[in-house]
């Protein structure tokens, strides 16, 4: 790792790459991880672009990287930054492609046994009745007038449209809409994406889980939660599609041209950035929130056909609830504590989760006594976990952990010499059933592309930043 400074360890779980002026540096780095995810990580750059972040305007405390950071767009995924709300910039790479791709977690009122038998039904059902793959349209039918309705009033507006319940959005973070979207930021081309695709899972590492819950480990919070050992939990990890992709896009364009109006200077392209309060940075926050409005709005759709799914295999007396719906990819206004005084920033979670702490007014009444819940997806062989946020997350990371496992290779690397067949076949040896659109959607995902997820959680809880409540197992899985 000579290509950047010297890392400092500061105990078990916590390293430093001093602030060095020569490369730009405003601030300082603070890594989260082992010593065997620092020497996987090595061979990347993803230390490199938290270097690099740490160079923007106005950012404030240290460019933050989560245990399961990996190279991504500007900004590696795993990585977190402030910036000052009046005098710092905001970063699409930042927020990334796939602007509030997140994670909503469902419980059912039955366990793993009275699933099994049906398992396989339950799996095709479910691929039938939402949508995935790269195009991927989808069953809620609108108009343009409806579209932008979703884009100001996100899974609220699927609820009202008889997408499910007015509780499910009460259970997502910012009650399922952010305020201060605007629809008229949102490209035509991006709206065009995004219109057939409400209620669809997509590509990639987006994925539709039946999970049990292997273990509990935090009983207090688990009951607050409605999560028991051997229960049956459904995880959603899917975001804004096609709309959210071309929002970045789109002001990523823009942005990369407005720099030099504003004389701002950074040493990567990707991290193309203005200010803030700029027009450009005002709009482009606009329509970030329009983005991450529809991400809401798809998995409240997704959350609605689930629920058909099973009923439709299991008997109308099945009970499914939301749990939590928590994005890992956005941009947002906060207040935090930075020194001795409380300042508004702009927190970038980049591959990063939001965690705030048991008393924040934040989080729903239900969880305000044990801490916001957390998930944290695994691979699709092994196992994820449910958290719940800690103070020390407040204190040291503006109230954000890890957000995944964090790849090890990449899809092409994974893909190479492996029989899909023989995939499947290992997969449902060890009890899982796996649906894909396509052959890569199960080659790209598989467990050896993933980091150890025991190791981070192990590296988060230890730290103080999110602490263990449950650890769930997958059944059955549904791909793009």
């Amino acid at each position: 790792m000579s290509h950047i400074p010297p890392l400092e360890q500061i105990d078990r779980y916590r390293w430093r790459i001093p602030r060095d002026e020569t490369r730009g540096m405003r601030t300082s780095v603070l890594v989260f991880a082992s010593r065997a995810i620092l020497d996987r990580v090595a061979g990347d750059l993803s230390l490199e672009q938290a270097v690099n972040v740490a160079s923007l305007p106005g950012i404030v405390g240290p460019s933050l990287a989560m245990p399961d950071i990996h190279q991504g767009y500007g900004f590696p995924i795993g990585g977190v930054a402030a910036t000052d709300a009046d005098e710092g910039v905001v970063s699409p790479g930042g927020v990334g492609f796939d602007i509030n791709c997140g994670v909503r977690l469902l419980s059912v009122n039955l366990s793993k046994p009275d699933v099994t038998p049906r398992l396989r039904d339950l799996v095709l059902q479910v691929f039938r009745d939402v949508p995935c793959g790269t195009g991927g349209h989808g069953f809620v039918k609108m108009s343009a007038h409806d579209l932008d309705q979703v884009l100001v009033d996100g899974a609220r507006w699927m609820v009202r449209h008889g997408y499910g319940h007015e509780r499910d959005a009460e259970f997502a973070e910012a009650g399922g809409a952010l305020s201060g979207a605007d629809p008229g930021a949102v490209s035509d081309r991006a709206k065009e994406r995004g219109r057939p695709q409400v209620g669809t899972l997509g590509s990639g590492n987006h994925f539709l889980e039946i999970q049990y819950v292997e273990q509990v480990s935090d009983p207090v919070a688990a009951r607050a939660m409605n999560l028991a050992e051997g229960q049956v939990v459904v995880l959603i990890h899917s975001g804004s599609r096609g709309l959210g992709h071309q929002v970045c896009t789109d002001y990523l364009r823009e942005m990369g041209s407005a720099m030099a109006r504003y004389g701002i200077h950074v040493p990567d392209r990707q991290l193309a950035c203005v200010p803030v309060r700029s027009s450009e940075g005002e709009r482009y926050l606009a329509a970030m929130r329009a983005a991450a409005n529809f991400a809401w709005a798809n998995r409240q759709g997704m959350t609605h056909f689930v629920r058909q799914a099973f009923r439709k295999v299991l008997g109308r007396d099945v009970g499914i609830e939301v749990v939590y719906d928590v994005c890992h990819n956005i941009a947002k206004l906060e207040t935090h504590r930075v020194g001795d005084r409380s300042r508004e920033v702009l927190v970038h979670r980049k591959g990063a989760t939001r965690a705030f702490p048991a008393g924040h007014p934040e989080i729903p009444d239900a969880y305000r006594d044990v801490g916001q819940p957390v998930f944290i997806p695994g691979s699709m062989g092994t196992a994820s976990w449910v958290l719940a946020g800690e103070a020390g997350a407040m204190a040291e990371t503006f109230g954000t952990t890890c957000h995944g496992a964090g790849r090890l290779m990449s899809r092409t690397a994974a893909r190479r010499g492996r029989d899909v067949r023989s995939v499947i076949r290992q997969l449902e040896a060890a009890g899982i059933i796996v649906k894909s659109e396509t052959r890569d959607g199960i080659l790209e995902e598989i467990p050896e592309a993933y980091k150890d997820v025991d190791e981070v959680i192990e590296v988060v809880h230890g730290a103080g930043i999110a602490r263990k409540v449950a650890r769930l197992r997958p059944m059955g899985v549904i791909k793009g």
